[in-house]
């Protein structure tokens, strides 16, 4: 029976089931009693929604404190073993799978590096769905326990009735890859085990916000600093964040090529790829046949030697001009979003930032208007080089909350699935 705002009863008690599992998730252990104004809820509605998930095993009891003159109150947590997620960060050097309980603690990994300037399609998704099969077999986790398997792309994502999540990654040659198709076929995940694919600023930006330098900020954009850039943006009205192709941005007429294809785009300044070759240009020597995250630490040895030693002026010269494009770029974001917080992540990002980041703070706040650059701060996010993964593994998380920590189940009378027609399509083309 609907009432006069259009929500049932059924919807009502998902909606206090997922307000209770999120109050014990974030800020758990929490008795009974202070489940009530922590979630608005009535004492007698917690204990309805509490009974119902001690029953379903998604919450257990941890402990007991004291109360004022009364028995003692039974803490209760959410349970790490009912359920379990799966996040993936294709990378543009590497992808690179993690299997977490419900409380996101990692249980297995495992990566594959991909070859420079090689992403092909249907490559990238053998890599995750042998990764997704390893990791289940390594923590013997069956796949019918996974909550959904998060993916976090290279790219802009879309998604279509008829072809599920399509993939358009300029930079790596991506356009319209039915990646979720992809993973489908030959696939051993039941169907009821969702994918969700997104861009990888935005699932950096999850995990940020949900547990790292984000938390407790409305309005902040995190930005994915890897071999190029992106970033997310939160504010109140997208809670959730939304990618921005921030990288895209020109910053130079008739500029340096980028791997889009345009002229002057900040990541051919900025992005890791195209600093290490600038690097080159002007004569710098990385390691013979290095991949990125080498290379760029034998940069920053030359730029920043040991006490003592003469730093390489090249490599000096190189990261202060890079240092100057990724602030100028920021100040774009202070200008137009006007952010409290501005977090700097990904592999690239995490290993310069110790070492220029005063001096992207600086530039920032030259390039920005005063008043919103005297609100704002430029740190580095604290999640480390995983978060991209941690991230991806929140898209399904964050779903199975929204259902109140229901599992999917089969439907029988849904048609076929999308990735089957959106296979047939490409096999046609």
């Amino acid at each position: 029976m609907a009432g006069r705002n259009g929500r049932t009863v059924r919807d009502l008690r998902r909606a206090n089931r997922a307000a209770v599992l999120q109050r014990l998730y974030f800020d758990g252990p929490l008795s009974r009693f202070e489940l009530g104004p922590a979630t608005g809820l009535s004492s007698g509605s917690v204990s309805n929604v509490v009974a119902d998930l001690l029953a379903d095993g998604l919450v257990e009891e941890a402990g007991s404190v004291d109360s004022d003159g009364g028995r003692p109150r039974t803490l209760l947590r959410v349970a790490p073993g009912s359920g379990h997620m799966i996040g993936v960060d294709v990378g543009e050097t590497r992808v690179r799978v993690e299997l977490f309980d419900l409380t996101l603690t990692e249980l297995a990994r495992t990566q594959r590096p991909l070859a420079p300037q090689h992403y092909d399609a249907d490559v990238v998704a053998g890599h995750i769905r042998d990764g997704i099969d390893e990791v289940l077999a390594e923590a013997d986790i069956a796949p019918d326990r996974l909550l959904g398997v998060g993916i976090g792309v290279p790219g802009i994502v879309e998604r279509t009735p008829s072809q599920g999540a399509v993939v358009y990654g300029q930079t790596i040659g991506w356009d319209a890859v039915p990646l979720e198709a992809l993973l489908r076929e030959g696939s051993r995940l039941p169907e009821t085990v969702s994918f969700f694919i997104d861009n990888g600023a935005r699932t950096l930006g999850q995990a940020e916000m949900w547990f790292g330098g984000g938390r407790g900020a409305r309005n902040a954009v995190v930005v994915l600093f890897g071999s190029g850039v992106g970033a997310c943006l939160v504010t109140p009205e997208v809670e959730h964040g939304r990618a921005v192709e921030w990288g895209h941005l020109t910053v130079r007429v008739r500029g340096r090529r980028c791997r889009c294809g345009a002229l002057g785009c900040l990541e051919a300044y900025a992005g890791a790829e195209s600093l290490l070759e600038r690097w080159r240009e002007a004569g710098g020597r990385p390691p013979e046949g290095a991949d990125e995250e080498t290379a760029l630490t034998a940069m920053l040895a030359a730029a920043y030697p040991p006490e003592g030693a003469e730093p390489d002026p090249v490599a000096v010269g190189v990261l202060e001009e890079t240092a100057e494009y990724l602030g100028a770029g920021l100040s774009d974001l202070i200008n137009l979003f006007q952010p409290e917080r501005i977090l700097i992540g990904g592999w690239a990002g995490l290993q310069l930032g110790p070492h220029f980041l005063p001096a992207v703070r600086r530039h920032a706040v030259s390039y920005a208007l005063r008043h919103p650059a005297e609100k704002v701060t430029v740190d580095l996010g604290r999640l480390g080089p995983d978060a991209v993964t941690v991230g991806a593994a929140i898209l399904p998380l964050a779903d199975f909350f929204a259902r109140g920590g229901r599992r999917r189940e089969p439907t029988p009378e849904e048609p076929a699935p999308a990735w089957r027609a959106a296979l047939e399509e490409r096999a046609l083309h």
